[in-house]
């Protein structure tokens, strides 16, 4: 069960000990992780003797300046259908049936003169 209070977050155990999650976290956020990844809690690089070489932000600003910008002037919804996808005839036939159906006030689509 978790009990909010001013954005904190404390869990109840089986128990009935409170855990306050936020105060562990910061607590051992230096604490080298577990494995043979090289980093602490918090995602610092770690060298030899637990030193910090890199620090966070400075990994996510590398990774985030090197992804490609986005271009601004395509949407990623958008859909673009291939030159090819539909062909003249297609095309014809497309204008022939939107030709023989017209949209009524109530905005159904009824035939042409019908």
């Amino acid at each position: 069960m978790v009990s909010k209070s001013k954005g904190r977050k404390i869990y109840r155990t089986a128990q009935g000990k409170q855990i306050d999650l936020d105060m562990l976290i910061k607590r051992n956020e230096l604490t080298p992780a577990v494995g043979n990844a090289k980093v602490n809690a918090r995602g610092d690089e770690l060298g030899p003797g637990g030193k910090i070489i890199r620090k966070r932000e400075e990994i996510m600003q590398n990774y985030y300046s090197s992804l490609p910008e986005e271009n601004p002037k395509k949407s990623s919804r958008e859909f673009v259908p291939p030159a090819s996808a539909v062909t003249e005839t297609e095309a014809k036939e497309l204008a022939e049936f939107d030709n023989e159906w017209i949209e009524d006030a109530d905005g159904n689509f009824v035939k042409k003169g019908g």
